[in-house]
Parts: C-alpha cells; structure tokens; sequence
C-alpha cells in the first residue's frame, strides 16, 4: 500500500504520543484526519504541528464517546479511513475507578465498534501497556468480583488499562476487526530534541532530582523501569499496518537496555550537577512507607519491578523495517535538559 492511497485516523491526537504519531504520519506521507473533542483543542494541534513543520493540517473530526457513534460529523469524512490508531484514554493517578473506566474501557469499546463499520480499514493499532498488556480477552465479560480485586489491587488507573486490554482484542476479534497492540514502557521525550510535555511517572522523580529533594534511590540494581522515546514509537506504530504479520500482534515497545532505576536516576544527578543520593531503598521499604515521605502516588508503585518483558517480537519488526532504537542514555538525557529548561512545566509560556 503506497503512502498516497493511506489514511489514518488518529483518536487521541492532542495527547503526546498523538502528536508524534501525527509527525512521523506525515513525514511518511500518509493523509491524516485527527479525532479531537473541541474546535479549540484542535487548533492547538494544528499550531503544535506547524511549530515542527507539519505545514498540510490534519482533517478536523470531532469525537463524542457519549454519542452513539464515536466520530461525528457525515462519513464522508472517514468512510476511506485505511488505519486507526488509538492513543486516546486518561493517564493520571488517582482516579475514581468509574473515571476510568469511562476513559480507557468504554472508549475502547466504542472506538472498536466504531472501526468494525469501515470496509476499507487495514488495522486498528491501539496503545495499551508494558505492564498491562498480554490480557486473556477469553475471561471477557469480567465478573463484578474479578473486576473488585483488580481495581482494588492495582488502582483505577492501571486496572482500567488492562481490563481495556482484554475488551480491546475481544471486541475487535468478535466485530472481525483487524487489530495491533503497542505496550509501551515510559515514554520519554524526542530523543533528538528531548521534547515532552508529560510530568507524571519517570519525570516527577527525575523533578525530584533537580530539586535535590530526592533523599534515597528508589531500588536496587534489578529495579528496571524501561523508557523509550517518542519519536521512536510513533515510528514503530505507523509501520504496523503495513505488515501483514503484525495482524493480531502485541508488542512491548521498549529499550531493554535502560539503566536500573537508581542508575538512571543517579546518571541523571550527575548531568545535573548535583548532589546523587548515597542511599538505596529497598522496594519493599518504599510501598510500606507513608506518602508523606516518599511523596509517590500508592498507584504508581507496582511499576517499581525487577520484571523483564517480551520484547523479542518487537525488536525482529523493527530490524525488518530498518528501525532501530537511538542510544538510550543520549535520549534520557536530552529529556532531562527539556523537563529542567521548562521547570517540568512550571516555566511561563514562551
């Protein structure tokens, strides 16, 4: 399928990996419509995409999970859509369970019953997790009892994630939509400029480094929270449907090669010159610690683990389209300059 007969729609598309994936899209060529939930948000997009020379703006869709279908607007406008992706759904910690689940189940319900109607489409990638993916969609529909013990174990956030997962491939197996999974690690800035805008997760302990508040490293040598970049991703991703045999494929998108936490936090003090804390603590010490001191959101701790991932089947796909990940340490640390050159958000506009 040559670039010119593409066409992505992008559900998600103000979001970081959305944004990205816009870029790497039209730098392939591919015509591309974005799915955005107000006239306003859009044109942010457009002024974001023009800053990083996406001059030939996106299609304007508008979306509405509430409504019966998810893109409004005549099908005109997506009725020769040949991909989507969906980057859309709510990162962030804390969230009442139903929050959640309204953001990142029901709407991968509703995107998938939305892509089953397009005669055209080729695959539905969706951006799911490196520690939610791999879900068992034959335990869908979960039982009120499974689905008490998930929320109540891993927290809204995570939980709504991996019963997304499971609903995700049920769905577009019993709809006979074509479907690929990413399971992205932490994603970090643009490994050439750095550039990122999310300050949850990885970035809020590397804000505690700059601050010098940070009075131990969390971990040991087999604490491994992999990174990987987002220009790199959003590459991966707009290969997928070319690939005949990433149909029904999940991949862990990830570089195995991240440093051990308190390595990477500690390579990090050192670029900034300042002080790197002497002492370690154990995991273990860390979940039992009130917030107060660890100054870590409860949900957040399940992703400090020594656990390794599949990432095999990722790294033979991207060696097949001559895709490889940049340097890791040169990208975590281009995203470290732009997090502090920005105060981690803090910095006025401009």
């Amino acid at each position: 399928m040559s670039p010119a007969e593409r066409h992505a729609l992008v559900f998600g598309a103000t979001g970081f990996i959305g944004r990205h994936l816009i870029l790497e899209l039209g730098r392939a060529g591919v015509r591309v419509s974005a799915a955005s939930r107000s006239r306003e948000s859009y044109r942010r997009l457009a002024r974001w995409l023009a800053d990083h020379g996406h001059n030939a703006a996106p299609a304007d869709l508008r979306v509405d999970f509430d409504a019966p279908s998810v893109v409004q607007g005549e099908p005109a406008g997506w009725e020769d859509v040949t991909e989507i992706y969906n980057c859309a759904g709510a990162y962030r910690f804390g969230m009442p369970a139903d929050e959640a689940r309204r953001a990142n189940v029901d709407g991968v319900h509703a995107i998938v019953t939305f892509a089953a109607r397009l005669t055209g489409l080729r695959r539905l990638v969706h951006v799911s997790g490196y520690r939610v993916g791999g879900q068992d969609p034959a335990l869908i529909p979960w039982s009120d009892e499974r689905r008490r013990k998930t929320y109540e174990t891993l927290g809204a956030y995570e939980a709504s994630k991996v019963e997304a997962d499971a609903i995700f491939q049920a769905t577009a197996d019993r709809l006979g939509v074509p479907w690929s999974i990413v399971n992205p690690s932490s994603v970090i800035g643009d490994s050439v400029t750095g550039e990122s805008d999310q300050f949850l997760g990885l970035a809020s302990s590397v804000k505690e480094i700059w601050q010098g508040t940070m009075a131990a490293l969390p971990g040991n040598a087999g604490t491994f929270v992999p990174v990987i970049p987002v220009d790199h991703l959003a590459r991966f991703m707009t290969l997928l449907p070319l690939d005949d045999t990433a149909e029904r494929a999940a991949y862990w998108v990830l570089d195995d090669d991240t440093p051990a936490l308190p390595d990477l936090l500690a390579l990090v003090a050192k670029h900034y010159q300042v002080r790197v804390p002497r002492v370690r603590i154990p995991v273990a010490l860390v979940r039992r610690l009130p917030r107060r001191l660890t100054k870590a959101d409860p949900e957040t701790l399940t992703f400090l683990s020594s656990d390794r991932y599949p990432t095999a089947p990722a790294h033979a796909f991207a060696a097949r389209h001559g895709l490889s990940i940049p340097d890791v340490t040169t990208s975590i640390l281009r995203w470290a300059d732009y997090l502090a050159a920005r105060r981690f958000g803090d910095a006025p506009a401009g």
